[in-house]
């Protein structure tokens, strides 16, 4: 049988570079060399793809060759810088962005995809961008009946009233991944400059209610037709918030917080988890694999926090970590998604 010739699309342009590294290095250790024939394409911090020989702190050292997707249609593969300067197709079956915020899982890359005509894996170009902005995905969750957080956007040029609020609050970019530039703000006089450091990161600020309740995750991967959902965890917190990829050394653990997987909660509590974050993944259109963050209440509400559409695959990462408890192997969820993006039943 042979081999598919897998595009896969690791770094990126966003403050999430280093994490889409260690992901791809993960990625690359459970990759069947009998299933697929890979080519890594490294995207540099300054936008530059690159085809090199896979992913690691270092992989652009023996990366000269720039490489492309071209959005022709008609191309069908990559664009590939050969010794005299000009470009030659390689082919493509299928492409695995493991992309983490702007430009990554937030439909841009999604969109070039589309052009260019080759199946890919995880959600595509709606429902990747409705994800990544939290301020829609929540009316389009509370719209389908699912509670989310009290919420006020703040445009960049507005100025806020920090009388205006209940503390504590949460202040985040709305359209930027992990927890890069958000704050909990306990007072009305952290208030400026939890904004202002929110606007490094993103012009449209979100300040919403700090839910009282345990953060929880669950896994999901499928499309229209069936959806697996892995084991639940629970961040277990010491003190402060949970800030995941803030940590020097991210794989010797978090200096606050452990994740607990399976989570430490009723089975009866486990299943309305995972029916809420079944149903959040339907009402925003997602496919393919994402990971759904909520709040549990002591009374039992579900509420939702936010949706990763390409969550993180390393190590260390809660996703991957989730589907071992229930099961599945990274391995076994590269073959499922991609088995997905071939036969067309993602979207």
């Amino acid at each position: 049988m042979s081999r598919l010739e897998l595009g896969i699309l690791f770094g990126g342009r966003s403050e999430e570079h280093p994490v889409s590294v260690k992901s791809a290095v993960e990625v690359a250790k459970h990759l069947d060399p009998e299933k697929y024939a890979v080519h890594w394409i490294g995207i540099t911090r300054d936008g530059a793809w690159r085809l090199c020989d896979g992913p690691g702190p270092d992989w652009e050292a023996g990366a000269t060759r720039a490489a492309v997707l071209s959005p022709d249609g008609g191309t069908g593969g990559l664009l590939v810088e050969q010794e005299d300067g000009r470009y030659a197709t390689v082919g493509l079956d299928v492409v695995l962005p493991v992309l983490h915020g702007k430009q990554g899982e937030d439909g841009a890359v999604q969109g070039l995809l589309e052009l260019s005509g080759l199946p890919y894996v995880g959600c595509g170009i709606q429902s990747s961008a409705l994800c990544m902005d939290k301020s829609l995905a929540y009316v389009v969750a509370a719209h389908a009946g699912i509670a989310t957080p009290v919420f006020r956007i703040v445009g960049l040029d507005d100025t806020v009233d920090p009388a205006a609020f209940t503390y504590p609050v949460f202040v985040k970019p709305a359209r930027s991944g992990s927890s890069f530039g958000v704050n909990k703000v306990a007072e009305a006089g952290e208030l400026a400059a939890a904004v202002e450091e929110a606007r490094q990161y993103d012009g449209k600020v979100l300040i919403e209610e700090a839910v009282v309740g345990s953060e929880i995750g669950c896994a999901v991967l499928g499309g229209e037709r069936e959806l697996i959902t892995g084991e639940v965890d629970r961040i277990a917190l010491s003190h402060g918030f949970f800030r995941i990829h803030q940590e020097e050394r991210p794989e010797t653990g978090s200096d606050n917080s452990v994740a607990i997987v399976p989570a430490d909660i009723p089975e009866e509590l486990r299943t309305r988890v995972r029916d809420t974050a079944t149903a959040v993944y339907r009402a925003l259109g997602c496919s393919g694999l994402a990971r759904v963050d909520l709040f549990l209440k002591e009374d039992g509400e579900v509420v939702l926090n936010e949706v990763n559409t390409l969550p993180g695959l390393t190590s260390y990462s809660r996703y991957p970590r989730m589907m071992a408890a229930a099961g599945l192997s990274l391995g076994d969820v590269i073959d499922r998604t991609v088995s997905l993006a071939l036969t067309g039943k993602l979207r």
